[in-house]
């Protein structure tokens, strides 16, 4: 039986980069791993068929692209698996696989420049009529946000990077003597988180329940979904709890959210399997676009366990063209 790849180097460390390595291995791919310096005990250096030693220590070294495509180079491998984290959203470094005729295993480098800039992400969304949330459409000054919490007349606001995501430069502000703090907060942590200290503004939806779409593509415009996860149980912006399917969830709204999900990865050609998320008022039957994560995610094994699929190898298999 064919496989999508000979080799794949597995650009991470950790759970990830393990969970990576058993998929390969399920479809016969040769998998490559790299540790830096201080990792070359980690687990996931026993479970790939190959590790490679890194130049450095720590976080950094895990973020050199050239000699991460120097490394799947030597060893045979056609593609890099980013996993989470790291490079899995680094626009640059999928150019710099695209160049030295390596596949990334995910979204080409367009589509992860459009997804890392929020006010990009909405203008799609507003392009595509999917409702969104009352905010900027672009980055704001501190004045600018300000202005935007007097218009709500006494709704809360929330700030957000302008860049990346996790809940890393994010804060809700529902007094306006607040707002200020909090503004230069968010500015600090998306400048340390993301290396840009842009943000942006939207109307706060409190009380609201956050739905996301597992999505798939092949990068030509086709496009399918694996159902929803429920993940609006979380604590400082960090997920803690999901559900699938989202109990409750009335059949027509998830319709239309798992709609407007197929339509915004449609309209990129979107490539691999990503995740698009939702605000949802679920009792007024409304819903609003946040963001699109166009990689694995953590919580992918919530959806694998309740449709059977194998999402890891289902990336490998779109990443190397197959419909």
């Amino acid at each position: 039986m064919p496989v999508p790849f000979s080799a794949v180097l597995i650009a991470n460390r950790g759970e990830i980069a393990i969970r990576i390595a058993n998929a390969c291995a399920d479809l016969g791919i040769r998998s490559v791993g790299v540790y830096a310096e201080d990792d070359q005990h980690s687990l996931h250096t026993r479970r790939v068929d190959e590790a490679v030693a890194l130049s450095g220590r720590g976080v950094p070294a895990y973020l050199d692209g050239a000699q991460l495509i120097a490394i799947a180079n030597a060893q045979g491998c056609e593609a890099i698996h980013p996993g989470y984290g790291f490079l899995a959203e680094n626009a640059d470094f999928a150019d710099q696989c695209a160049r030295a005729g390596i596949t990334l295993i995910g979204p080409g480098a367009e589509t992860l420049r459009l997804f890392g800039d929020k006010a990009a992400a909405r203008a799609l969304a507003e392009r595509c009529q999917v409702p969104l949330v009352q905010g900027s459409a672009q980055a704001v000054s501190l004045e600018e946000a300000k202005a935007f919490m007097a218009l709500l007349d006494g709704s809360g606001v929330m700030i957000k990077a302008l860049s990346g995501g996790g809940g890393r430069g994010m804060r809700a502000v529902t007094d306006p003597a607040a707002l200020e703090a909090a503004f230069q907060r968010c500015q600090s942590e998306a400048k340390a988180a993301f290396g840009n200290d842009a943000v942006y503004v939207e109307q706060l939806v409190e009380s609201a329940r956050h739905i996301e779409v597992q999505v798939l593509g092949d990068g030509s415009g086709s496009v399918s979904h694996l159902w929803e996860r429920d993940c609006t149980l979380q604590r400082r912006h960090q997920k803690l709890v999901e559900f699938a399917p989202a109990p409750g969830l009335d059949t027509a709204l998830r319709d239309r959210i798992i709609h407007s999900a197929l339509t915004l990865a449609a309209e990129v050609n979107y490539r691999g399997i990503g995740t698009f998320e939702f605000l949802v008022e679920a009792e007024q039957g409304r819903f609003y676009f946040m963001e699109a994560n166009p990689r694995v995610q953590v919580e992918h094994t919530v959806t694998e366990q309740v449709t059977g699929m194998e999402l890891v190898q289902s990336q490998s298999w779109l990443a190397a063209g197959a419909g």
